[in-house]
């Protein structure tokens, strides 16, 4: 294991002192974040399928206790085989690796990008960082130990290595800006492949449901190899993953295992995150979050105690609470719409947008609804 670079006593440092407890740093780690409002959130964010009402369809707090368990499970077998692993770490990291994910998926990601000025000036897991570091209770953050905040900064599921190793020269996870970064752990590594893992096998369960493919779209060596469900898919890439690593000494799919998720990515990028439907709602997403962006800017111009909508008053209370902290750090009014919106619902934006574009009703005293 000659890229362990960092040793254990460097990963649990944190940014603020703290005497640890019965629970040691890593699962304290995730209990923080289990407690923390953004992961009670992901529970009405979208993984793929926007606004889902059946209970069935994985949202995205469904999503990461996928990866969280199946980082786990990558550590807890590779350990078996002699390796430096511990399955808390890498549980911690796939429990907040997508604290940031904006409403509406990638979606509202790529738009909250184009408002911040670029492509790439709003990232999830870039923004995630931010949650655990910063915006967490009301601007203290939740002072997580280095080797999750790591694995957290770096998961990038959207880069499809084959293998994957730590960085030769550690850097902290502030300093990682852009998707080239490397984890700087072996779990690092484990919760960025666990990411693949979790989303491939589930959204095509998910676009099965709702009939955008039938099983038989699927290609025949897809669920001959991998798996013909969701259930499957995991077991089999989790099983090669960890046989492979063990073989070769670097973590990573064997050749014919890439060759099928790869294919498998292929299939669902044209058959479910193209399809006609999703790209509808993607617009109307779209919209949303510019309305709400360009609103709550406004917002930032009026005086606080201003009759608002429920929307600027809930706003005018954000701000008021992350006052101090933003003062800190010497922000201004774009990166702290920027913030609120992002850690909107799903169902909250859709309420907010109905407020700001719907009229109010018209009151009638005296008389009740039938």
């Amino acid at each position: 294991m000659s890229y362990e670079i960092l040793d254990r006593q460097a990963l649990i440092a944190r940014k603020r002192p703290r005497t640890e407890d019965v629970r040691g740093p890593y699962f304290r780690d995730q209990t923080a974040m289990i407690h923390c409002t953004p992961f009670r959130r992901l529970k009405h964010k979208t993984q793929v399928f926007f606004a889902p009402e059946n209970d069935h369809v994985c949202t995205r707090i469904e999503h990461v206790l996928h990866v969280a368990t199946i980082a786990a499970t990558l550590c807890r077998g590779l350990a078996a085989q002699g390796w430096p692993m511990d399955p808390e770490l890498a549980y911690a990291g796939g429990l907040g690796h997508d604290l940031g994910h904006a409403p509406f998926g990638h979606s509202g990601e790529r738009t909250l990008s184009e408002l911040l000025g670029g492509q790439c000036a709003f990232r999830h897991e870039l923004h995630s960082l931010r949650v655990v570091d910063f915006l967490a209770r009301d601007g203290e953050g939740l002072n997580l130990t280095r080797g999750v905040r790591d694995a957290i900064v770096c998961h990038n599921g959207e880069l499809f290595e084959r293998t994957l190793a730590p960085e030769k020269t550690p850097r902290l996870p502030e300093e990682k800006r852009d998707r080239s970064r490397l984890p700087a752990t072996w779990e690092g590594c484990a919760v960025r492949f666990a990411d693949k893992i979790a989303y491939l096998g589930r959204d095509l369960e998910d676009a099965l449901l709702a009939e955008f493919v039938t099983p038989a779209d699927v290609p025949p060596d897809i669920r001959a190899v991998l798996g013909s469900n969701n259930g499957e898919i995991i077991n089999t890439l989790v099983i090669d993953l960890i046989e492979n690593s063990a073989r070769s000494g670097v973590m990573g799919f064997s050749d014919e295992k890439f060759a099928l998720l790869t294919q498998l990515r292929k299939f669902n990028c044209e058959h479910i995150y193209g399809h006609p439907r999703i790209r509808r709602y993607e617009a109307y997403c779209d919209r949303i979050v510019r309305t709400l962006f360009d609103h709550l800017l406004a917002q930032c111009e009026r005086d606080p105690d201003e009759p608002g909508l429920p929307l600027d008053v809930s706003f005018a209370r954000f701000l008021s609470r992350m006052r101090p902290a933003y003062e800190r750090e010497q922000s201004g009014p774009t990166q702290w719409v920027a913030d609120y919106v992002a850690g909107m619902t799903d169902n909250y934006a859709l309420n907010a947008m109905a407020q700001v574009t719907l009229p109010e009703p018209i009151a009638f005293p005296g008389t009740r609804a039938e």
